[in-house]
């Protein structure tokens, strides 16, 4: 009996001991997977974070998995000897997905690094800035993409309406600056406080995202918008999210007016008055400033760049066949307009980097693909230095310079954050190291 029970225990003992080894031999075999990638990401340069990224807490960590799961662009993040670590810290474009799936908030979301700073503008929790009365929401404060976005303008509203004295005098109680995601949602909620509200937009409905290409698939997640309800959108096109966005106003009755850009906000007594470009100036309680941070492009500051075919977007590649066209930058938004453009037209691609490192995994998949089946041409550590008629010039790694033919250019060198504009309406700005993102209220 006694030998019959040893013999059981051992079995036993030994098919725990088996199946532990099994799990912990599974383990081993993904860290060193994830090392690997990690290993790749810093021969790519993708291992550094540039902008919005999570910090684990190791202490912490508990190796759920479930930021990994949560993050919808793949890679961001793994897990080494059972914590959770950055992989392509670099490709992260903030989406704070891993933030909230943390089952015991091991996960802090950080602006800048403490070699790379940011500049922000001072804004608290409550989305107000340090001038009382004007709010910020969405890109400008550091927290972009869509469903943040849409989060923040409604949340900057919120809290407004909550701060309100309702002095009067003040032709509207609230002047929205900007039509993107921040900007619709803020005004669908203005509408749903009655607020006599005016929303401006320098540009078109969508702010950033109308500049999208056409064929551009936006990555988003499920959301509530204010005044229309729970949207579930996954992978959704340009097009679809400008019609619901169109949905949205026209069911609240909303109107946007488009074409206005505003050229500065100052105190009129306790009010604000707001002068556009075109001489038009109204006057508000409160300003919700919806802007993004590379509402102006950067211009590259070379001779011809004030050319008729220079263009900082692309919004129709389907209409463009037969070209030989030069594409300038190394972000998402630059490799997106090659891919579109390089089926119907012979595509040289200059970026002054050594390799592409902030960029969407697919998008990295795609114009490696591209370049492999020689689709278009890619010239790293390269910079256009003239832009001519027929040709443009431009200068390579090893310093000669060549001529190109040429007829267009899309330059995708960035924005220029409104930093004179912010200064003017008094608002401060700070390059922030390593910045903690606050939960807003």
């Amino acid at each position: 009996m006694l030998a019959e029970q040893t013999v059981i225990y051992a079995v036993a003992f030994l098919f725990c001991a088996a199946i532990i080894y099994a799990y912990l031999r599974k383990l081993k075999k993904a860290s060193q997977k994830v090392e690997a990638k990690i290993e790749v990401a810093r021969q790519e340069g993708l291992h550094e974070p540039v902008s919005l990224h999570p910090v684990i807490d190791l202490s912490t960590c508990i190796s759920s998995g479930a930021c990994v799961a949560a993050c919808p662009e793949k890679d961001i993040l793994g897990i080494v000897d059972g914590k959770a670590t950055l992989i392509n810290a670099s490709s992260c474009i903030g989406h704070g997905a891993c933030f909230h799936a943390c089952p015991v908030e091991a996960i802090t979301l950080v602006i800048g690094t403490e070699k790379r700073g940011v500049e922000l503008p001072h804004v608290s929790q409550s989305y107000e800035s340090n001038v009382p009365g004007i709010y910020i929401a969405g890109e400008l404060g550091g927290m972009g993409l869509i469903k943040n976005s849409v989060e923040q303008g409604a949340a900057a509203v919120e809290n407004l309406v909550s701060k309100m004295t309702h002095k009067g005098g003040a032709a509207y109680d609230l002047i929205i600056v900007g039509a993107g995601p921040a900007g619709i949602s803020a005004s669908l909620t203005a509408k749903k406080h009655n607020l006599k509200f005016l929303t401006l937009e320098q540009d078109t409905l969508g702010g950033t995202v109308y500049t999208f290409p056409r064929s551009k698939v936006v990555m988003t997640a499920p959301m509530d918008l204010p005044q229309y309800g729970k949207v579930k959108l996954f992978d959704t096109s340009k097009s679809e999210l400008l019609e619901l966005w169109h949905e949205a106003l026209s069911r609240n009755s909303i109107l946007i007016r488009e074409k206005t850009k505003v050229d500065s906000i100052t105190m009129d007594g306790d009010r604000f008055r707001v002068q556009t470009l075109y001489g038009e100036a109204f006057e508000a309680e409160n300003i919700l400033l919806a802007i993004g941070r590379r509402g102006t492009p950067r211009k590259l500051d070379i001779p011809g760049e004030e050319s008729e075919k220079v263009a900082y977007r692309l919004l129709e590649p389907e209409q463009i066949s037969g070209k030989a066209i030069v594409v300038v930058g190394g972000g998402d938004s630059a490799i997106e307009a090659a891919l579109a453009l390089a089926a119907q037209n012979k595509v040289t691609l200059s970026y002054r980097g050594e390799a592409f490192n902030r960029i969407k995994p697919k998008n990295r998949e795609k114009i490696q693909a591209a370049i492999e089946e020689d689709l278009l041409k890619v010239e790293f550590k390269s910079n256009l230095i003239r832009i001519e008629k027929h040709q443009v010039i431009m200068k390579l790694a090893d310093g000669r310079e060549i001529a190109l033919p040429n007829d267009q250019v899309y330059i995708f060198a960035g924005g220029e954050l409104p930093t004179q504009f912010l200064q003017k309406a008094g608002v401060r700005i700070t390059k922030r190291f390593g910045y903690t993102m606050k939960k807003h209220r």
